[in-house]
């Protein structure tokens, strides 16, 4: 996945990773009943951005991210001070 996007200041561009669609019992979640994933794969940072490094997994507040799609894909920029945890691998 290259874009040649390349975020500003303390922006971060990322791809919200998959939320499973599978429960834990067993059973399939349809389309409609599954909530959005607030952790995403980050893909390039801002030269500002201190904390956060491309290939970290993010946790980020849900509704302070910009969303928007460019040929087919889509991609989150996130403030860095809106993520709130870096997944360990």
């Amino acid at each position: 996945m290259s874009v040649a996007l390349q975020p500003l200041a303390a922006g971060i561009l990322a791809v919200r990773k998959e939320v499973q669609n599978k429960t834990t019992a067993g059973l399939y979640l349809p389309d409609a009943a599954k909530e959005k994933s607030v952790v995403a794969r980050v893909i390039a940072v801002g030269k500002d951005v201190k904390e956060v490094k491309v290939g970290n997994d993010v946790v980020y507040k849900e509704y302070s991210v910009t969303e928007f799609k460019i040929d087919g894909e889509d991609y989150l920029i996130i403030k860095e001070e809106d993520v709130l945890a870096v997944l360990a691998k």
